[in-house]
């Protein structure tokens, strides 16, 4: 008892862990965009000729947009490549822990075939394996 205590003690600080180093890329990524938000009204005022009955280019505003956030994820991208390698060992360590402690008595399944329980079968025919639409024969 006291073992799986502290498997679910140290399971859940793993979870708590992982939670937050996905915060913390979330919280980059809010960055990015807020600082992205505000140059947006900057990057709209390049409007050359439009006094000359030329409509702006939507497509200018794109490329400029585009390498304005290219150029800022650049910035951040050594942080965010590091959580997020340090967020994939985490979910690697949660599975391999839950793999290693998972109930032993329950047997693996096949998902190309399942059967009826007995009791629930009313001929022998309907007791025999079900094969899943899409399974191979």
């Amino acid at each position: 008892m006291k073992a799986s205590s502290e498997r679910l003690d140290q399971l859940s600080r793993m979870e708590e862990a992982q939670r937050q180093t996905q915060r913390q890329l979330d919280m980059i990524d809010r960055q990015i965009i807020r600082r992205m938000t505000t140059l947006i009204p900057q990057l709209g005022r390049k409007r050359f000729g439009f006094r000359h009955e030329k409509p702006p280019d939507p497509r200018a505003f794109l490329e400029r947009y585009h390498s304005n956030l290219a150029a800022i994820t650049a910035e951040r991208q050594p942080e965010i490549d590091a959580l997020s390698r340090k967020l994939a060992r985490q979910d690697a360590a949660i599975e391999a822990l839950r793999a290693r402690h998972a109930p032993m008595s329950r047997p693996a399944r096949d998902d190309s075939e399942r059967t009826h329980r007995t009791d629930d079968c009313r001929s022998p025919a309907e007791c025999r394996p079900v094969k899943r639409h899409g399974a191979a024969a």
